[in-house]
């Protein structure tokens, strides 16, 4: 009997300890813009590569499930924090058509929702306009600068192919040069940041 009674005042002793102040567990912190950005773009992995013109609701509109180009990378990340590039882009170019190559390059005279926001050029102009341009510079000393859920743009005319686009992860190779989520073939994530002329680096939002 009294060991029952010794065991028993040992676990109300316990369950007084663990309903003490402070010793619950720490809140977990809420996931940050760029890991969002990030954990959106990597869901992409594996998608199909296909720049195909296809008709898209408006606005939220998108390209196949499972399918998209480049800039359908940047798109489906953006919008995991509530940024629609669809509607942003195309509002953008509606009362600034000339700020944007369209005319010079694809002799467009007009909007198009349904592939103005796909189109790299236009998001570079974009994310200049309202986003924040970075350093194109990958040396150790700039490293820093290059943050995950960045954009990069890289120019592949050397290699037979459009400008392109991904977005910067939260992984680092050895020599601490954050991998890339991008969509040329398939959608992987890889170490590639370096492997092209860098034209453009932007965070967006600021």
């Amino acid at each position: 009997m009294k060991r029952f009674l010794l065991l028993s005042l040992l676990a109300l002793a316990g369950c007084r300890a663990i309903s003490q102040p402070g010793t619950q567990p720490a809140p977990v912190a809420p996931p940050s813009r760029a890991s969002k950005i990030v954990a959106a773009a990597r869901a992409q992995v594996g998608d199909v590569y296909d720049p195909a013109y296809v008709q898209l609701a408006y606005p939220g509109g998108d390209a196949p499930k499972g399918r998209g180009a480049c800039t359908d990378v940047i798109i489906r990340a953006l919008r995991a924090v509530g940024h629609d590039l669809q509607k942003l882009v195309h509002e953008d170019m509606k009362r600034n058509f000339a700020l944007y190559p369209s005319r010079r390059k694809w002799g467009l005279k007009r909007t198009d929702a349904n592939i103005d926001h796909r189109r790299v050029p236009n998001q570079m102009v974009f994310f200049r306009r309202f986003g924040k341009a970075l350093t194109k510079d990958v040396s150790a000393k700039m490293l820093a600068q290059w943050q995950a859920g960045d954009i990069v743009c890289w120019d592949l005319t050397g290699k037979g192919g459009p400008p392109h686009t991904g977005i910067v992860s939260d992984k680092k190779n050895a020599t601490g040069v954050p991998l890339v989520i991008h969509n040329l073939e398939v959608c992987r994530e890889e170490d590639v940041l370096t492997a092209w002329k860098i034209i453009g680096h932007f965070r967006y939002p600021r």
